[in-house]
């Protein structure tokens, strides 16, 4: 039985991705819930996995752009051992599909040219009826880069135009040209819209992080026994940005045209980087969640960036984000906005420092702390306040106790 493989729909919003990888190729035979390709849309990265055993034939290329309900390859479930079989499923947001083409028997000249050449007929893609391999197939495998540039050097050198422009070719191995993924286009345009609709200006503070360090220090081990997890700084930013939303809420607001939309709710995003990109995944209702709870959920919904699982709604209504180029190093930077929200924390790198306290020069733990803000909708009167409220949360954790 011959099954039909197409991109199903993956949410309201796309349309369109591109077949960034397989992990099959035609003629292999595929097993129930085998990985099959990866599919690159504008907002995640997709992974089609065989609903059923079979053999399969590839339509598309690694690279192709595909639409939804487009066939990218076909499933001959006769030949791989099952005879039930769905389209395909994807593993991230649910959408995608399986692939698949008949194990036709070779002809007698494709069967003698693969004896001739030592190409496996499997391993070519056929132009034939149902994916079939021809002996025109065959015979384009088995030309080598050798005798290409054979041919090539044997043709006769066609004219060149007096007045055309003389090119000098760069070295091989010098430049690669590869097209730019899609979500590393919707990023690029969203960075760009943000930074060309938004009033954006970002305020700078610094913060002693010498008290959450030494209680990092002194419950660490007694929290990693309870909850399974370690006690991280995100945990206590994230409190402590709850804390200042709540005490400056134009923060959590948002421009919708002419009106504002009061965010009354704390669900704060996360940006995560990834191997494709910076993705921005939502971590809900952080105002209700304890530390342990919080550090949890951070864990997951990276571990889910980072295998490409995470779908659409995981990035859905985020009030705040925080960034944290700390971990790469970074003493200082001026974070974009994720539209449509008013504002992003940027976290830096912590640096021992030499201090002014109580009149003593002392080296404290500093870490530079950046509040990028839509001034169209937050006085800067408001931004330097939450920034403040951040910081003394930080400095003075028990603030987050008593919620002052």
């Amino acid at each position: 039985m011959i099954i039909e493989v197409k991109i199903p729909p993956l949410g309201e919003s796309i349309l369109s991705g591109v077949l960034a990888k397989w992990h099959v190729k035609t003629g292999d035979t595929v097993k129930k819930d085998q990985p099959l390709f990866e599919l690159e849309t504008d907002k995640i990265t997709s992974e089609g996995v065989a609903e059923s055993a079979g053999v399969i034939t590839l339509k598309v290329a690694t690279g192709a752009e595909v639409k939804i309900g487009e066939l990218v390859a076909t499933l001959d479930t006769a030949s791989g051992g099952t005879t039930s079989v769905s389209s395909a499923a994807v593993a991230a947001p649910k959408g995608t599909t399986s692939v698949s083409s008949p194990a036709a028997a070779a002809s007698p000249a494709v069967r003698r040219l693969a004896a001739d050449t030592g190409i496996d007929p499997a391993s070519v893609a056929g132009t034939g009826k149902a994916g079939r391999v021809t002996k025109g197939d065959m015979l384009a495998a088995a030309v080598t880069p050798k005798e290409i540039a054979a041919a090539i050097a044997s043709a006769p050198a066609a004219a060149v135009p007096d007045s055309a422009p003389v090119v000098t070719a760069q070295p091989a191995g010098k430049r690669s040209r590869a097209k730019m993924s899609k979500l590393r286009q919707t990023i690029a345009k969203r960075l760009v819209s943000a930074q060309h609709e938004a009033a954006m200006l970002t305020t700078f503070n610094e913060v002693d992080m010498s008290a959450v360090m030494a209680l990092r220090a002194k419950y660490q081990d007694d929290f990693v026994k309870k909850n399974g997890v370690k006690l991280g700084f995100m945990s206590f930013f994230t409190k402590a940005v709850v804390h200042a939303l709540k005490e400056v809420p134009t923060i959590n607001a948002q421009l919708d045209g002419d009106e504002v939309v009061q965010n009354h709710y704390y669900d704060i995003s996360m940006a995560v980087s990834t191997e494709k990109g910076l993705v921005v995944p939502v971590v809900r209702d952080c105002d209700q969640l304890d530390m342990a709870g919080i550090e949890k959920a951070i864990g997951e919904v990276a571990k889910k960036a980072r295998d490409n699982k995470l779908g659409l709604p995981d990035f859905e209504g985020g009030c705040f984000t925080i960034t944290n180029g700390g971990v790469f190093g970074s003493m200082l930077s001026t974070p974009i906005i994720n539209a449509p929200q008013s504002a992003i924390l940027g976290l830096h790198a912590i640096n021992e420092r030499p201090m002014a306290v109580n009149g003593q020069v002392v080296i404290r733990p500093m870490m530079y702390l950046a509040l990028s803000y839509d001034h169209r909708l937050v006085d800067g009167k408001e931004a330097v306040t939450f920034l403040l409220k951040i910081k003394q949360a930080i400095e003075d954790p028990t603030r987050l106790l008593l919620s002052v």
